[in-house]
């Protein structure tokens, strides 16, 4: 019997374009109330500071125009679950990028809005089956626009674990997004059926070699919430940290995910 193909994931263009512009929107709000003391806190991620983790994200955004402004793949030759292991590659250039970014904008709000702008030019200008040269390969604007939402959400949950007391909100619709991306990425480097992880209300995938589950009870089940599981996806909170803490649920023989998580970095 030939084992049933995984379908492919879509996402709604509109919904995602609206989610994106909502969490920059947020990002702006929240750093808009920053002081100076407070922009140049340290952050979990290596020697960066507020004030460069600022710079970063709209440096994420703007991927979307640096993108654009390339010549157009003559075709797509990559699927949207590569892209969350190809975000490594280029760690030394982008911590220079945004360095220089950080030191060229001091007023981070008015480089934000110049962002937002950028952004809603380019919704209007190009279709969402527009084809960029990424650092996973040739996708389509709107699956790329997906990837930026990951980003948006993951430096959300950075800028609020560097600033105490600040509680940037999620648009629910971009929380969506990274958690489906990210667990689809987990079912694609684990491919199998014997476990399922579920991340209410938004994921559930199947992964990891071994006997199918087919009905009644899974026995190997991984259940977390959304940024319990983007946080070990990114490599923010370590696996056995999160079972110490109680932030996942995890039984079976073959619910142990240690070994395949980070997903991305």
């Amino acid at each position: 019997m030939t084992p049933a193909k995984k379908r492919t994931r879509t996402y709604d263009p509109v919904r995602t374009r609206t989610a994106v512009l909502a969490q920059l929107g947020h990002v702006r709000d929240a750093v808009r109330t920053l002081t100076p003391g407070q922009l140049a806190l340290p952050t979990r991620l290596g020697e960066w500071t507020v004030r460069e983790l600022v710079a970063h994200i709209g440096m994420a955004v703007t991927a979307v125009g640096r993108s654009l402004d390339l010549p157009e793949p003559p075709r797509q030759d990559a699927a949207l679950t590569d892209w969350p292991f190809a975000t490594s590659a280029n760690s030394a250039a982008i911590d220079d990028f945004t360095r220089g970014l950080a030191a060229q904008h001091p007023d981070l709000d008015a480089y934000l809005a110049d962002v937002e702008q950028g952004l809603v030019r380019q919704f209007d200008e190009h279709p969402g089956s527009r084809l960029l040269e990424t650092n996973a390969g040739a996708l389509p604007l709107a699956d790329y626009l997906v990837t930026r939402a990951v980003e948006l959400v993951v430096h959300t949950d950075d800028l609020n674990a560097a600033v105490p007391g600040l509680e940037v909100p999620y648009d629910r619709q971009a929380l969506a997004a990274a958690t489906r991306l990210l667990a689809d990425a987990l079912a694609v480097k684990a491919s199998g059926g014997s476990t399922e992880v579920r991340v209410p209300p938004y994921a559930v995938v199947q992964c990891v070699e071994g006997p199918r589950h087919t009905r009644g009870t899974p026995p190997n089940v991984v259940e977390t919430d959304p940024l319990t599981w983007i946080r070990l996806a990114t490599g923010r909170l370590a696996w056995k940290d999160a079972l110490d803490e109680a932030k996942v649920a995890a039984s079976g023989e073959r619910a142990d995910l240690g070994g395949l998580l980070p997903l991305m970095a």
